[in-house]
């Protein structure tokens, strides 16, 4: 014959259950105003932006698949969770840059990340800076000694 097991009263039995009751619900509480928070920000993002990083991500898909790589190939070596990969080829905006820039320079186009917002390339702060150069250049005063 089994040893029967005591769970101990009804009332430290029920403490026990409540007390786990509301840790779930302090827990989904939290969640679910994380991802409020969250959605409101990927919400607001302009479609030209959405419809870029889905391009993105079509491109690096493509990228791995002339690569011959797997996605969990891809995911070992970006550091990231298949499913977090698989965002990334999705072009999802919940996704850290992070996690993009790891992709690329795994695939091989580490440099494109920091060419993204060259100075040189930025065509309208080139602009911006020719307006503000002045009209005349005048030589500096040079103090004269008595």
């Amino acid at each position: 014959m089994a040893p029967s097991r005591s769970y101990g009263t009804a009332s430290t039995w029920t403490s026990m259950l409540y007390g786990r009751i509301y840790t779930t619900i302090g827990l989904l509480k939290t969640e679910l105003r994380d991802n409020a928070m969250q959605s409101t920000a990927l919400d607001s993002l302009p479609p030209k932006l959405r419809r870029s990083l889905a391009k993105l991500g079509g491109d690096i898909a493509t990228a791995r698949r002339k690569r011959s790589l797997t996605a969990v190939m891809m995911a070992e070596r970006v550091g990231a969770a298949k499913s977090t990969y698989l965002k990334v080829e999705k072009g999802d905006p919940s996704v850290s840059m992070g996690v993009y820039a790891m992709a690329l320079f795994v695939l091989g186009f580490g440099d494109a990340v920091g060419d993204i917002v060259d100075p040189r390339r930025d065509d309208v702060g080139l602009l911006l800076d020719a307006e503000r150069l002045p009209k005349r250049v005048r030589p500096k005063k040079v103090p004269t000694a008595l």
